[in-house]
């Protein structure tokens, strides 16, 4: 088992940064994929960014090029700095591990760009 808790969302004008960081519960060598979801208000789940066990990371289209996911061993974490925000990245965001044949989730955090 693993938990997840996120902070660092808030409220940013558009074309400002914030930094996410999820901390989980149990080393990070020991998970298979962490990643970073979102949720906008009637929209389903999508994924934003994920990063795995050697360092392979994905993003989905819309965030390539703005948005980093990484990872802090030490402190068994894993981050997203969000750059060049647009008001279409409002959502809940939420952080994932997929730990063997289970996915486990944070609580969400809000991020709200304003235009």
């Amino acid at each position: 088992q693993v938990e997840l808790v996120e902070s660092g969302g808030g409220l940013v004008q558009a074309g400002g940064s914030l930094r996410l960081s999820c901390a989980a519960s149990r080393t990070i060598f020991s998970i298979n994929t962490l990643g970073w979801y979102r949720q906008a208000p009637g929209k389903q789940r999508e994924l934003v960014a994920t990063i795995t066990a050697r360092g392979s990371t994905n993003y989905a289209d819309s965030v390539k090029g703005r948005f980093t996911i990484s990872t802090d061993n030490a402190k068994n974490t894993v981050n997203l700095q969000m750059n060049s925000l647009e008001p279409e990245d409002t959502a809940v965001y939420y952080c994932n591990a997929r730990l063997m044949a289970f996915n486990y989730w944070g609580q969400g955090t809000q991020v709200t760009v304003s235009s």
